[in-house]
């Protein structure tokens, strides 16, 4: 009986610091799970349950199922939108990775004249906001009042309109890439730090010239971090909204409101007050956004496997 109560005595003991252990994990994460409750998940949810009901002059809001999103699959301007941006993605990310790659090699060299300076100088633009750099940008290229329009003036040149329908969504790639050459440069540069120089002593030591030690260590190396700012590049070109938002006021006629999706989903949310509709084209944006990334993330690691 003694030994009896002395064992689950010695349990209960066993047991209670378990228990605190657990709850003092979840009192660490639950302020962070909270918020990501309140922030993330929530509006997600909220746009889910609007995407099943319409609004209407007539009848008010009622239940509409999937009618919403059959609505979506077969919208033209959705997929208009969706297919320029697209074909900024096809263009402008292999640019800007291209770019920001052949910089992040040149400083890592060792060869370069400057180097601090150099870096934060690309990696500046990225610290202006975007509407900034968008307004900049979009007085730069005026015909009538900005540098364009200047340069024809006292040259006596013609030069292309950059806001022009046929130039326009180039002119977006610029101020895009000019914005963000320097952050993917920076992810670039730093998975370039780690790598030992041991590897680059000893390719040397073998009589390996500076184009193959780029080609046989550095690139592979870079792979892992190639992928990841290849992701963020997919994210961002589907969520393409400030630049054309901003110019659009410049091009009215270049810019439509169904532009880029997003574009398309604050018109329809704010200007035309198609608020369910508005909410199923983000879902539906979401979705492929998800499963372009997801897809080029497989085959990145696949190939690095």
């Amino acid at each position: 009986m003694v030994a009896t109560v002395q064992a689950n005595t010695l349990d209960t003991g066993r047991a209670a610091p378990r228990e605190r252990r657990s709850w003092t994990g979840w009192r660490f994460v639950g302020p962070f799970m909270a918020v990501f409750a309140v922030v993330f998940l929530a509006p997600i949810a909220y746009a889910i349950y609007l995407s099943f009901f319409r609004t209407q002059l007539v009848g008010g809001t009622a239940f509409v199922g999937l009618d919403n999103y059959v609505k979506a699959l077969t919208d033209p301007l959705l997929w208009a939108s969706v297919g320029r941006v697209a074909l900024f993605l096809v263009v402008q990310v292999p640019i800007m990775l291209f770019l920001a790659l052949l910089v992040a090699l040149a400083i890592d060299s060792g060869r370069l004249y400057g180097t601090s300076f150099f870096r934060i100088s690309v990696f500046l633009p990225y610290a202006v906001p975007a509407v900034v750099a968008t307004l900049m940008w979009g007085f730069m290229y005026g015909s009538q009042f900005g540098l364009v329009g200047s340069v024809n003036d006292a040259l006596g040149w013609s030069l292309p309109d950059p806001l022009s329908p046929g130039l326009v969504l180039a002119s977006i790639g610029n101020i895009v890439t000019w914005e963000f050459v320097g952050y993917n440069m920076l992810i670039l540069y730093s998975a370039l730090r780690v790598v030992s120089p041991s590897l680059y002593e000893a390719a040397e030591m073998d009589g390996a010239s500076q184009l193959r030690i780029v080609w046989s260590i550095k690139l592979p190396a870079l792979r892992g971090a190639l992928v990841i700012a290849t992701i963020f590049s997919i994210i961002g070109s589907f969520q393409l909204f400030n630049e054309p938002s901003i110019l659009q006021v410049l091009a009215p006629n270049s810019i439509t409101t169904s532009y880029t999706p997003n574009l398309y989903a604050f018109s329809l949310s704010f200007a035309g007050q198609q608020f369910n509709y508005s909410a199923t084209v983000a879902i539906v944006m979401g979705v492929i956004t998800m499963i372009v990334a997801y897809v080029v993330q497989l085959r990145g690691m696949r190939k690095g496997a």
